[in-house]
């Protein structure tokens, strides 16, 4: 009989937020798969936890998933652990999580705290909907392109970024998102935690005279439903075509972004043709 993967959550910076569950299961587990095995000895020394562990970072995910299967294969029970917060959640883990339940393994949750949560519930802003961008592509081009396809998103947007592009992202942002209102996290849970807030200018202004370091959390307000014409509409139709989509891709987007009507959006836009 196989044993069970368990996808443990650890603390984000303050070793206080692991969970009771997370710390019996990482106790009771066989052997435990660690994105960086001396970052998470810290964690584990600290709650006087002794195990097996398996050296489990993205370029020997595939190696190790496999040496990991075989291990739950025999009857072991494994937990797998990233740095900080959930595995798979813009860190390691996806790829043995899926190969497990390819084998038929119980992938097992034990959840706990997550960046991308902590700061959106101090934003401020909209927590009804929202989406979870992740990592933007480093080259500034391909941040834009994905930047503009995500303008006439509704729902509040979550992004992760490193330090030393920070600025560079929030630039962009506000090119391509105007003067919407954000939030920015910076080491979240952490001694230095800092919530700033406002327009995503403000925001920039405020950074300048702000220490560079850290993680950091971005939360932008969606684009807003406001009436537009239909000329307005076939405008941004249009422009979106420019930056290489199709004119059914670039229909329903629009009409998903300001409510309209695809059917007609997509016969007006054929005018003129």
């Amino acid at each position: 009989m196989s044993g069970n993967l368990y996808i443990v959550s650890t603390p984000i910076g303050n070793l206080e937020d692991i969970t009771l569950r997370a710390l019996r299961t990482l106790k009771e587990v066989d052997a435990i798969a660690a994105e960086d095995t001396r970052h998470s000895r810290k964690l584990l020394n600290h709650y006087g936890i002794t195990k097996p562990m398996i050296s489990y970072w993205s370029e020997k995910e595939k190696v190790r998933s496999e040496e990991i299967i075989e291990k739950l294969r025999s009857g072991l029970s494994v937990a797998i652990i990233s740095d900080a917060g959930t595995p798979g959640i813009s860190d390691p883990g996806a790829v043995l999580i899926k190969r497990a339940i390819e084998e038929g393994i119980d992938v097992i949750p034990i959840p706990g705290p997550s960046a991308a949560i902590a700061a959106l519930s101090v934003s401020g802003l909209s927590t009804e909907e929202f989406t979870f961008i992740g990592f933007l592509p480093p080259k500034a081009a391909q941040r834009q392109k994905r930047l503009n396809e995500l303008a006439l998103e509704p729902r509040t947007l979550i992004f992760y970024e490193a330090p030393h592009r920070i600025f560079e992202t929030l630039k962009d942002m506000e090119e391509i998102f105007g003067q919407r209102q954000a939030a920015l996290a910076k080491e979240i849970t952490k001694m230095h935690e800092e919530i700033l807030r406002g327009t995503i200018s403000e925001i920039v202004d405020m950074l300048e005279t702000r220490t560079i370091a850290g993680e950091y959390v971005i939360i932008v307000e969606g684009k807003s439903k406001e009436a537009v014409s239909i000329d307005e509409a076939l405008d941004e139709i249009k422009s979106l075509m420019k930056r290489g989509k199709g004119r059914k891709e670039a229909v329903k987007i629009v009409a998903e972004g300001y409510g309209l009507s695809k059917k007609e959006l997509y016969d007006r836009s054929l005018v003129g043709q």
